[in-house]
């Protein structure tokens, strides 16, 4: 069976460009955020479980997932967001169950997860590695990869979010985004490891 890594970090972190990376070294690689989106757009039995919660604004007349309304719904309503992630959360696992099954042969899978569990709740993980960033800049990163979004709102996220202190608790690995050191061999060195531990 094929050890699985959970990537992790706060928004702009750069866990996304790590994963990248080990994918472009033939990892396997799933991004939760990704598969909830194409699932969101795409699982009929989702897409009305969703609509039932929140009502025919959660989807755009030509069916696709309306991300940016749900998010300013939900953001201002712990309940609400604590209901839709008891919606879509379960969904995501199987998918990601269905997924592993798929690449069980492969010496190591990748998942990206933006939302981890607090320490102790390491899932099917059997190792996590924390991408780690300085605030300032993950909200510079968010800034221009998303002009949509206003510094006070990508702020407001990062406090929802696990703190770098929780994460680091989680943490088995830790590679460092604050471009200090170059990324590429922090996740070769890494990468060599998992092949070895097959």
């Amino acid at each position: 069976m094929a050890l699985q890594i959970g990537i992790t970090g706060g928004i702009g972190s750069g866990k996304s460009v790590v994963c990248r990376i080990f994918e472009a070294l033939g990892a396997p690689f799933y991004s939760a955020d990704e598969r909830a989106k194409w699932l969101l757009n795409n699982d009929e039995k989702l897409k009305k479980t969703v609509e039932a919660l929140l009502g025919k604004d959660a989807y755009l007349t030509d069916g696709s997932y309306n991300r940016r309304w749900v998010a300013q719904e939900v953001f201002s309503k712990p309940a609400l967001l604590q209901q839709l992630n008891a919606i879509v959360h379960p969904r995501v696992g199987e998918d990601t169950e269905a997924w592993v099954k798929k690449h069980k042969k492969a010496s190591y899978l990748v998942k990206e997860a933006a939302i981890m569990a607090r320490a102790g709740q390491r899932n099917s993980l059997d190792k996590i590695i924390v991408v780690e960033a300085p605030v300032a800049l993950r909200v510079a990163r968010v800034l221009q990869r998303d002009a949509q979004r206003s510094e006070a709102e990508i702020r407001d996220i990062i406090a929802r979010q696990l703190t770098d202190d929780e994460r680091l608790q989680l943490a088995d690995f830790v590679i460092k985004n604050d471009e200090s050191q170059l990324l590429t061999p922090q996740v070769w060195e890494l990468h060599q490891l998992f092949c070895k531990k097959r």
